[in-house]
């Protein structure tokens, strides 16, 4: 079986087999077969081979690992954060930055990409105006469901607020080209961020504000896996959401 990990891997860093091969001193054939026929390497040989990709070495090759209760870990799964104010807001701006074909966002406010990245608006235009479609889905402040999960997360009004400072925020985008700026009034499981083949999830758990909550990053490695999973999610809200109008 082809190991979908490493060869993300290998392809986010831009490395070939020849060039990861003369870094681990193997034939580039080994590399080769670690990839297409998911062959596992010597301990010593994959954990610099781990090191040089800048992957864990029991993501990339689980069966190194010390023998243990069998758990299965998606080859999408890239990192998976504790809660999302571990995360330098750079990450998220650094993955919309790299968008070549897709900006994905689904969100109740997120202000906070905005209060920390004030540039947001301009990078979304760039975006845009090199031929990335860029879809931005914020809650509709009077809608039942963000007053509810103003209340089950103990923010009263404030996540209505933030909701309202939220499409001021983004209206002024609803009249670029490229760009579509909805609202929506669905139930918010997750926060969904992505650009091209790569996601940032951010769990909601109840009586948890966002920023507390885990997020984990996913890259797409192939049809019906978890980033189809919340791309798919992310598409039937959109088909409910009610486009803003230009401010």
């Amino acid at each position: 079986m082809p190991n979908e990990r490493l060869r993300a891997a290998l392809a986010a860093g831009g490395w070939t087999y020849t060039a990861l091969a003369n870094k681990v001193e193997v034939d580039p054939k080994s590399i080769e077969r670690w990839v297409n026929l998911g062959r596992t390497p010597r301990r010593a040989t994959a954990l610099v081979a781990a090191e040089t990709l800048g992957e864990d070495v029991h993501a990339l090759w689980p069966a190194l690992r010390q023998a243990r209760p069998a758990r299965a870990v998606s080859p999408e799964l890239v990192a998976l954060y504790d809660q999302r104010a571990d995360i330098p807001v750079s990450t998220f701006v650094d993955m919309l930055t790299q968008a070549r074909e897709r900006i994905d966002v689904l969100v109740y406010a997120a202000v906070f990409l905005h209060e920390a990245y004030p540039r947001l608006n301009d990078l979304l235009r760039e975006r845009a105006a090199d031929g990335c479609a860029v879809r931005i889905a914020i809650g509709d402040p009077d809608s039942a469901h963000v007053q509810q999960r103003g209340k089950d997360e103990r923010f009263g009004h404030g996540i209505e607020s933030r909701c309202r400072l939220a499409l001021m925020h983004y209206r002024p985008l609803a009249r670029v080209p490229g760009i579509e700026v909805r609202t929506h009034a669905t139930t918010l499981y997750n926060s969904i961020y992505r650009a091209d083949d790569q996601a940032m999830i951010n769990a909601h758990i109840w009586g948890v504000n966002a920023y507390g909550a885990p997020v984990w990053h996913l890259r797409r490695s192939g049809a019906g896996g978890m980033f189809d999973t919340y791309a798919s999610s992310f598409a039937a809200v959109w088909e409910t959401a009610t486009p803003v109008s230009e401010g």
